[in-house]
């Protein structure tokens, strides 16, 4: 997906795969005075998703009649149409997705409280209702969607989501995959963070995999979800030092204060709109440079800067 402009209306459209939607939908922009700016579609698991960024500031009607009119087309072709003008998104709403570990959601929490998150934590959701304590201290409501086993209902998580107007989708530390048929209404608008240094040790367990690989340094990653398991836009990073004797509690009591950190920052990227996605990796804007999106700058003393590649031939030319 191209990197936007803050002044583009997004328009996301979802439901069953079927021919002729793109032109549906399009021809009706078009009528509209409506210019597509870009447009991505894709399918999985039988789900149509198509985005699209639009101009709409020579449209021949009004932002109501557009919506409107999208919402009665999806409702003809049996499609999910969401839009969202640029005002739509001045005052963002956060939901927090969560299982057991109470770590990320500390971190938000605490930077909320101090005006430093950017956004409102909305609603805190969960497939277990272990941090339903922590969210009610901070008077934010709380959902449980799981079953007993702690399996997501995923209509029930869909219509929290529109119910509080979600614009960002935080995975802090939930513990359960989001299908196609959510991950595609939020694209590039949630963020998971995940306790390896991606690409490596994807899925479950993923200290476990270090210890087992043997890793000398090991680390967390903060990335934008996709329905590749993992494999979303990498966003911030962290390493830490993994030593010999080091075992899973030990890798986590390392871990998950660097989880909270990158997934902190990376929301305040997002937020702050200094990161942006293009062919699948991330790039920070101009005014994002106060970011540390990986090591802190005091490493670079400590890290050799020679012997590089050029030297012999610098000697040859002596000669």
């Amino acid at each position: 997906m191209a990197a936007l402009t803050t002044d583009v209306t997004e328009i996301t459209v979802i439901g069953d795969d079927d021919t002729g939607l793109i032109a549906r939908v399009t021809s009706l922009l078009f009528e509209r005075g409506v210019n597509i700016e870009d447009l991505d579609q894709a399918v999985r698991d039988g789900v149509f998703r198509m985005y699209l960024a639009v101009d709409t500031s020579e449209m021949v009607c009004t932002e109501g009649t557009l919506r409107s009119d999208l919402h009665d087309l999806g409702d003809d072709l049996g499609l999910d149409v969401q839009v969202r003008f640029p005002a739509d998104r001045e005052h963002q709403q956060i939901a927090v997705l969560v299982t057991k570990e109470s770590h990320c959601l500390e971190a938000l929490f605490e930077a909320w409280a101090n005006d430093n998150l950017g956004a409102d934590i909305g609603v805190v959701i969960g497939n277990h209702d272990d941090l339903q304590p922590l969210a009610e201290h901070y008077d934010v409501p709380f959902h449980d969607i799981g079953n007993e086993n702690g399996q997501q209902n995923e209509d029930e998580l869909l219509a929290l989501l529109e119910e509080y107007n979600v614009d960002l989708i935080v995975l802090a530390r939930y513990m359960r995959i989001l299908s196609p048929n959510v991950v595609f209404r939020y694209e590039d608008r949630i963020i998971n963070v995940h306790p390896s240094l991606l690409p490596a040790f994807p899925g479950a367990e993923a200290y476990r995999q270090a210890i087992e690989e043997g890793v000398r340094v090991a680390g967390v990653t903060a990335h934008y979800v996709t329905t590749d398991l993992d494999q979303g836009p990498i966003i911030t990073q962290r390493a830490f030092d993994v030593p010999d004797d080091a075992d899973v509690d030990e890798m986590k009591r390392r871990g998950q204060p660097l989880e909270a950190d990158a997934l902190l920052e990376a929301v305040q990227l997002h937020l702050n709109g200094d990161v942006s996605v293009h062919r699948g990796r991330t790039s920070v804007r101009e005014n994002g440079t106060e970011y540390q999106l990986g090591l802190p700058d005091e490493l670079e003393e400590f890290t050799p800067d020679r012997p590089i590649d050029g030297i012999g031939s610098a000697v040859a030319e002596d000669h």
